[in-house]
């Protein structure tokens, strides 16, 4: 028993250290397997949400990580990488995302995200800084598959729309989380 008890303590703090580690693990630099991973998912969320494409036109940007991976048991922790394209689909840069959260879960999965950065500012928040904190720099939108099927341009107002998609694996639960994104050095 106490084995167990000591087990499901050590995971929490585990994930803790290995999501709090500031020192780089990973540069990535011309990753053709990242990037055509990349431009799939993009392509899944255009396929599955067609005014994603209206957005990408208008957008300074759009960071797209196609497998972020996320697990926890009370503490969890979640990762991936990810590329910036242009509007015109060129790549701007190679970027990490990382976070921790705390609250109620248990479980593991994988999903994709593709964040719209609509303003020079929100871009510049990403770039000049020592990574973009989501939540805490520029105005964000979590869009859902219903609102972004119905959304127009004249809605557009935010600096940042970010779409979460492509779920598979089970976590449940209620936390507090906070991502951090930061460009990788090629």
């Amino acid at each position: 028993m106490i084995k167990i008890l000591r087990l499901i303590l050590a995971i929490p703090l585990l994930l803790v250290a290995v999501a709090c580690s500031t020192e780089q693990t990973s540069t990535v630099g011309n990753s053709p397997e990242l990037e055509a991973s990349a431009r799939s998912a993009l392509q899944k969320l255009n396929d599955t949400n067609p005014k994603t494409k209206d957005l990408q036109a208008r957008s300074k940007g759009v960071l797209v990580f196609p497998d972020i991976m996320k697990a926890g048991f009370l503490v969890g922790a979640q990762g991936g990488n990810g590329v910036m394209f242009g509007p015109d689909g060129t790549v701007l840069g190679y970027y990490n995302a990382s976070a921790v959260s705390y609250g109620l879960q248990a479980g593991a999965q994988t999903f994709s995200e593709a964040m719209f950065f609509m303003s020079d500012s929100a871009l510049r928040d990403l770039n000049d800084s020592d990574g973009l904190s989501v939540g805490v720099g520029p105005s964000v939108v979590v869009v859902d598959e219903g609102i972004g099927k119905s959304m127009t341009s004249s809605q557009l107002t935010s600096d940042l729309y970010v779409f979460i998609y492509g779920q598979q694996g089970l976590m449940a639960g209620l936390g507090v989380q906070g991502q951090k994104i930061s460009k990788l050095s090629r």
